[in-house]
């Protein structure tokens, strides 16, 4: 057995040490240029990508962006910049997209798969099975999953892990369920992604500082949660 193959069985097998910056979910105002767009979509932004030991082959990778309050702000900024908008477009921009975060949990995704077919996550019998989950058991599918079937300058500029071979889309989720629980727990440490199919399953995760929920709760007056 050649030597290389234990090493990568055991990488594989190995949990990443490396960590993302935990995120809050607080709104508020910001003091972002538009030099500082690359950082905050690393900061809101996973990768995954699950690999079939078995066969050690890599059926699904999945880089996804939480489009949070904090992640729209800096996008106005350098969408703003770039196109030249007026302070007054600017301002209906911002309002009308952080308005969007009390409403929906939203991210952008451009996943590709090991067959083409298996990209298609809006197929009636999908390869993957997408969920918002969080460390508090909460499991939630999504309210819509909007197809992008052509990228434009815009996807590919500001998401740049947008290719021709990946399949992209922004999924939805409601900010409540319908029993009343919120998808992301305010007593959440974690919240994030998961696929799951005959394939596998595996979660893109985002870490939350402590009581970061709970103040975007607050600041957002959603007594309900």
């Amino acid at each position: 057995m050649s030597k290389a193959l234990p090493l990568l069985l055991a990488a594989l097998l190995t949990p990443c040490a490396c960590a993302r910056e935990a995120v809050r979910l607080d709104e508020g105002p910001r003091e972002y240029v538009a030099t500082d767009y690359e950082t905050v979509l690393r900061n809101w932004t996973r990768n995954k990508q699950l690999i079939k030991v078995s066969e050690l082959d890599n059926v699904l990778t999945v880089t996804a962006t939480y489009e949070s309050w904090d992640f729209r702000w800096a996008y106005v900024v350098r969408y703003g910049e770039d196109y030249r908008l007026s302070v007054e477009q600017r301002r209906a921009l911002l309002e009308r997209s952080l308005g969007e975060t009390r409403e929906v949990h939203q991210f952008y995704i451009a996943l590709y798969a090991q067959k083409y077919k298996w990209n298609d996550l809006t197929v009636k019998e999908p390869a993957w099975i997408v969920r918002l989950v969080d460390d508090e058991g909460t499991e939630t599918p999504p309210s819509e999953i909007d197809v992008i079937k052509k990228p434009s300058a815009i996807e590919l500029t500001y998401f740049p892990y947008t290719t021709p071979w990946r399949s992209a889309f922004r999924l939805k989720f409601p900010i409540v369920r319908p029993d009343g629980r919120p998808t992301i727990s305010r007593q959440a440490r974690w919240f994030g992604l998961r696929f799951a199919g005959a394939q596998g399953n595996d979660q893109l995760v985002w870490e939350l500082e402590p009581g970061s929920s709970e103040l975007a709760r607050r600041a957002s007056g959603r007594k309900d949660l």
